[in-house]
């Protein structure tokens, strides 16, 4: 049985923040003791180490659900497929469906139960839920469809990455500053060409501390009440250059296939230097340098939207051969995230 992707969706948010726009924020360290360095510094040092000169938030009378309708219907239409006869509509995200200032995480009901509805899906068979899984949500979505359809539970999924972080940002956190907005979607189906899904593979780290690094909490002025996403930046980084790696190639293993059939991997946009570190770390498994063009990247433009970087970078390469980047009929592809949990995923894939 082969299980492909047959159609793409993204939504990128119109409003751009640049790195200028953090000028004028005051920044405290974790023990909220302010930091001394100037604002050129601190953002002159961030880009260095991420890549971001500038990323996306949606509109102010905006919710997460109006960029994900937008980025599934494209899908849907990419795809040119009859919505009534998904059988499934999975939506990861992280923190629900929040209005501008309201710091409320709305859960309730689902996002995908708001996001069916938006679509005008009529089919009650089509199941709708939502799944928290930290950045790595839409990969382990894809895993999910894809153990669905091998089940003969499923011959189609829409599976959704959608999140607005700069709803929980921390604006005296310096690392609030990687984070943004961003939808992506993709259709996956029982399939009768060649190729599609090869292997993939899970895993969470717990034991050590993992869940603890990214995490809700006070702002870093110690401000009361209202809690923000943060993140152990360092610990996030150590965990991901030595885990991320071995689940990767675990999941190529698995595939049969050879490292030098991989063509592109697409990897969550979570730190350019973080994502290059790893993905050379990878190819040292094999004992093999990593090749000049195998790494698309859109950080630098688009931010850290967790778990809409994977699909959105896919679909503007498959679109639009983002960054110079293009997928050719038969290429061999590998999806890869890490994220809140502490969760990895990989997914191999042929075109």
């Amino acid at each position: 049985m082969n299980i492909k992707i047959t159609g793409s969706g993204s939504s990128i948010p119109g409003k751009i923040e640049t790195n200028s726009s953090f000028s004028e924020h005051s920044f405290y360290d974790a023990s909220g003791e302010p930091i001394l360095n100037s604002n050129e510094e601190i953002i002159e040092k961030f880009k260095a180490i991420t890549g971001i000169e500038q990323r996306r938030y949606i509109q102010d009378n905006q919710t997460v659900v109006d960029i994900a309708v937008e980025a599934a219907q494209k899908c849907i239409t990419d795809a040119a497929t009859d919505k009534e006869t998904i059988d499934y509509l999975i939506v990861a995200h992280n923190v629900g469906d929040i209005g501008l200032n309201t710091h409320q995480v709305n859960t309730l009901p689902s996002l995908a139960s708001k996001i069916k509805a938006g679509l005008q899906i009529q089919n009650p068979s089509c199941v709708a839920y939502d799944l928290l899984f930290g950045c790595p949500g839409w990969v382990e979505g894809m895993i999910q469809a894809t153990v669905f359809i091998k089940a003969g539970v499923a011959k189609k999924c829409l599976v959704v990455g959608a999140d607005t972080l700069s709803r929980v940002l921390d604006p005296s956190d310096r690392d609030s500053m990687i984070y943004a907005d961003g939808a992506g979607a993709a259709l996956i189906e029982k399939s009768t060409e060649a190729g599609g899904v090869l292997s993939h593979k899970t895993v969470s780290y717990t034991s050590e501390g993992e869940a603890e690094y990214i995490f809700y909490g006070p702002a870093n002025n110690l401000g009361k009440g209202t809690k923000y996403i943060k993140m152990f930046g360092r610990k996030v980084y150590e965990f991901a250059l030595s885990k991320v790696p071995l689940a990767i190639q675990s999941c190529l293993d698995e595939s049969g296939a050879s490292i030098e059939d991989v063509k592109k991997i697409f990897i969550h946009q979570a730190n350019l230097k973080m994502d290059d570190a790893i993905v050379k770390r990878f190819y040292r498994l094999y004992k093999k340098p990593m090749p000049e063009n195998v790494l698309p990247m859109n950080i630098q433009e688009f931010g850290n939207s967790s778990v809409a970087t994977v699909p959105t970078l896919y679909d503007l390469v498959k679109k639009e051969n983002y960054g110079g980047h293009q997928l050719n009929k038969g290429d061999l592809i590998l999806f890869a995230s890490v994220g809140a949990g502490m969760n990895i995923n990989a997914i191999s894939y042929r075109v």
